[in-house]
Formats: C-alpha cells, structure tokens, sequence
C-alpha cells in the first residue's frame, strides 16, 4: 500500500488526566499504535488539554505521570499533535504550559480535521 493509500487515523484525547482509567488507556493506544508504526494524529479536546500540562504532580495520588510519559511521543515517530485552542483558552492555558509542541486548531479547523480522518477513536 503506498503512503497515499494509507488510510489516517486519528485518536482523541478526552479525558483529563488523573480523573479515571481513560486517559491512560488513550496514551497507552497512541503509544502502541505508534510501536506498529500506524499512521495517526492525536488531537487533544476540552479536558484532554490538561494531559499535556507541563509540571504535572501525580506522585501523591500513586498514578504515573501522563506529562512525562506523553514526552516520549516523538520516539515513536509522533511529531505531530493538535489541540483544541478553545480548550486551551478555556483552562487559561498557552502553549508554553505543555509538555509538547502542538499545532493548534480553531474551530472551522478543528471540524475539518476530524472530517479528513478515515478512522476515529475517541477516548
């Protein structure tokens, strides 16, 4: 299959980050998918912002730190994540607060970029 017939997917980060077991499993996916080389985006959406805030302090709750682990992205060939710049604004954050660099969409942007993927996951 040529890399014009590849088919996107494109996995949909939800959840904030220590609320309940969804935003992990998100993370584990994007890490996996990224292990069996498939071609993915990842879009982070409303509460899904604050996984990538930087300094993030899990230690005292006893869960891993999805900041930390959302770093190693680009060892998996992850380059390029988007975020919900609505969502951004809405928690008073920049992209200077986030572990990783981002591409942000406004909201015209945002609905054409979920409409283009050929796969959805939402988590």
């Amino acid at each position: 299959m040529s890399a014009a017939e590849k088919k996107r997917s494109l996995v949909v980060m939800r959840q904030s980050p220590y609320g309940g077991s969804l935003a992990r499993a998100s993370v584990d996916l994007a890490l996996a998918m990224g292990a069996f080389e498939q071609n993915y985006d990842l879009l982070f959406m409303g509460a899904g912002v604050l996984q990538l805030v930087t300094g993030q302090d899990s230690q005292k709750i006893g869960a891993k730190n999805i900041g930390r682990i959302l770093t190693s992205l680009p060892l998996y060939d992850m380059e390029s994540v988007y975020v919900d710049a609505a969502a951004l604004d809405r928690y008073g954050l920049n992209e200077a607060d986030l572990v990783l660099p981002v591409s942000l969409l406004d909201e015209s942007g945002l609905r054409s970029f979920l409409n283009d993927a050929d796969h959805l996951v939402g988590c």
